[in-house]
């Protein structure tokens, strides 16, 4: 009996298009090998693995693909070995890789049937939503934290996209807390990953998510007394590598800061006052321990432990920002820095150390290296049995793409096992994303000038007029009041392949055009488009119109193009590739619009629901739960 009997008799003609089908799943931890098993067993003919992470310990419980003599490996690489036994039939294809790599650009996202999203983290998730809407591949999102779990489909100009809906931001922490009175041992985790660490490795994080820099009087001094304190430890940076660095630092941060606190006696009227640490002391104390000590990191560590991680944390760290910093150098790169991350031994054991000795200080708990982990990381614990239900539905949910039966695919929701479902959002017509137009551009950012691209592609080919802005990655680099960079390369201006550029319309005559976001890839080499370095790519002959951005007349009508349609860009193709966007939009009166008499946008109308919550229009396969503020996108790693 062949072995795909069973799935030919489920899906009937759908199995044709899963054999046939090329989709890329972005992400392999606790959904992802879920995911990928589905994907496998249920025939997808071929599958693209990609994941920037390694196995860690703490990955097993989970993720059920990989075993303990896989820590320290490529967790794409050993999914596919492991996946690839379930069905020897399917085609699967591993990357070691960050997704953000200029290597995946538009054009290789655009040979994919369909994108599943297994991450965990925000930037990423964003990044991968752009990269389908610009590519028009339909993307299915998904996420879970604890018992709870998500999957969104999201399909350009059909369903809202991942930034469509405001996303929840970092808690962040008051730098008055974090730098004199910590009361807790988040508070001395928070400063050793956002403060000592980049002061010690890297850049200054004056404006990290997880400090409150508002700029009220007590924070504000703090903020004031925080930068002289930074200032001091970037001295003491330039004696890195010498037998004296860890005493310089140790002495800095907690010995004569904690003394300066400590003197300040209003402020522990109420509370013990912190109780400064001695290099000497603890230097005798662990003379008979070694540094392996780091590696026991569910065990709680001794002030004496921590006192040796601490200490040769900062030396590996050290080496290898010398390595990092050189090499750089050699390549004329810009000056290297390390960052904190979770699955990083060296940051992760400074930060732990770093922080149980402040905890010390202040008679905080201690954390262990684990606990540490989860905290600094802000790692939400995953339940293996969640993260099954959520590769599941999304599986169901592309059988519908693969049809494109949009109109059947949900929103849907897991709230401890039981399932709720509503109908997909409409694309959000205010969002900086979905909302804007997209096109491919092509540049050699060596030989192109900013000129270049305002000149022969905005103003000659798009037909933009002169008040227009243009901003990068990095934020604004060309309006009209700022044309100091016109006549530098893109290269300079850091505007590189796999990069957006946007272009705003700041016209004030009549109605502006909606954003355009312009994807940069590398120019081909025998491209014979408009002059010998930047190109749009377009069919020949094809015509690119910005549409306006949704407005009214005094009368309340839409402004449309004539045709009852608002102004779009219609879909260019090659060799049956769209290689320009499609932006189309409806002919809306006030109410589809959803706006309100006198042309602002109203909140969205929620759908009737009874006392019970449950939707008075019966759908015809699931019940529609109201739910209460919104999904979930936080997933495990």
């Amino acid at each position: 009996m062949p072995r795909d009997r069973f799935v030919k008799q489920s899906l009937g003609v759908t199995q044709k298009r899963v054999v046939q089908s090329k989709v890329l799943l972005v992400g392999a931890g606790g959904i992802g090998c879920e995911l990928l098993k589905n994907l496998v067993l249920t025939g997808f003919g071929e599958v693209h693995i990609i994941d920037l992470d390694t196995i860690d310990l703490s990955n097993l419980n989970r993720q059920f693909l990989f075993r303990h003599e896989h820590i320290k490996k490529s967790k794409a690489l050993v999914a596919k070995e492991a996946a690839q036994k379930f069905n020897p039939n399917i085609k699967l294809e591993a990357y070691h890789a960050n997704i953000k790599d200029s290597q995946f650009n538009i054009a290789w996202f655009s040979q994919f049937t369909v994108v599943f999203n297994a991450l965990d983290n925000l930037e990423a998730r964003r990044h991968v939503n752009k990269m389908c809407l610009a590519a028009d591949v339909p993307l299915i999102e998904s996420g879970t934290t604890g018992f709870n779990g998500q999957v969104q489909v999201i399909k350009k100009g059909v369903s809202a996209c991942y930034d469509c809906s405001p996303k929840q931001t970092p808690k962040s922490f008051p730098v008055c807390t974090i730098r004199s009175t910590p009361s807790q041992s988040i508070h001395c985790i928070v400063w050793a990953k956002s403060y000592l660490l980049p002061e010690l490795f890297g850049e200054s994080e004056d404006t990290t998510p997880e400090l409150d820099v508002t700029q009220d009087s007590e924070n504000a001094e703090e903020i004031a007394k925080l930068k002289e304190e930074a200032e001091a430890l970037k001295k003491i940076r330039e004696s890195m590598g010498s037998d004296g660095f860890a005493k310089q630092v140790f002495d800095k941060v907690f010995r004569e800061d904690i003394e300066r606190l400590a003197k300040m006696e209003d402020m522990w009227k109420d509370k013990a006052a912190p109780e400064p640490l001695s290099y000497e002391t603890l230097e005798t104390e662990a003379r008979d321990i070694e540094p392996s000590i780091s590696q026991l990191d569910q065990k709680v560590w001794s002030t004496a432990q921590n006192f040796v991680v601490f200490r040769d944390s900062l030396s590996r760290l050290a080496k290898r920002l010398a390595e990092e910093q050189a090499n750089a150098a050699k390549n004329g790169l810009p000056s290297a820095a390390l960052t904190f991350d979770k699955d990083d031994d060296d940051t992760l054991d400074l930060v732990t150390a770093a922080a149980n000795l402040r905890a010390q200080i202040f008679g905080l708990e201690p954390k262990s290296k684990f606990d540490t982990k989860q905290m600094a990381g802000n790692i939400i614990p995953a339940i293996a049995t969640t993260n099954a239900m959520i590769a599941g539905l999304c599986v169901l949910q592309a059988f519908k793409v693969l049809k494109g039966d949009y109109v059947k695919t949900k929103m849907i929701f897991v709230d401890r096992g039981n399932m709720s479902a509503s109908v997909f959002d409409e694309p959000n017509p205010d969002c900086v994303v979905c909302g804007a137009a997209m096109v491919r551009l092509q540049i050699d950012p060596a030989a192109t000038t900013l000129k270049d691209l305002v000149d022969e592609i905005l103003k000659s080919k798009l037909g933009y007029g002169d008040e227009i802005s243009v901003l990068s990655e990095k934020g604004l680099i060309y309006d009209p009041d700022m044309d100091d960079n016109l006549e530098k390369k893109l290269d300079e201006l850091e505007v590189k392949p796999g990069s957006f550029l946007t272009v705003k319309d700041d016209n004030d005559d009549e109605t502006p055009r909606v954003d355009l976001q312009l994807a940069v890839e590398a120019r081909a080499t025998d491209s014979e488009e408009v002059g010998p370095s930047i190109s749009l790519v377009l069919k020949e002959g094809a015509v690119l119109d910005i549409p306006r951005k949704p407005n009214t007349r005094p009368d309340g009508a839409s402004i449309t193009n004539g045709n009852g349609e608002l102004d779009n860009v219609q879909p260019v193709e090659e060799n049956g590739t769209a290689v320009a966007s499609s932006i189309t939009k409806r002919k809306r009166d006030a109410d589809e619009a959803g706006l309100d008499a006198d042309g602002i946008p109203s909140k969205k109308t929620k759908p009737d629901v009874d006392l019970k919550g449950k939707s008075k229009a019966v759908d015809s396969e699931v019940t529609v739960i109201e739910d209460g503020d919104g999904t979930i996108m936080i997933d495990d790693d």
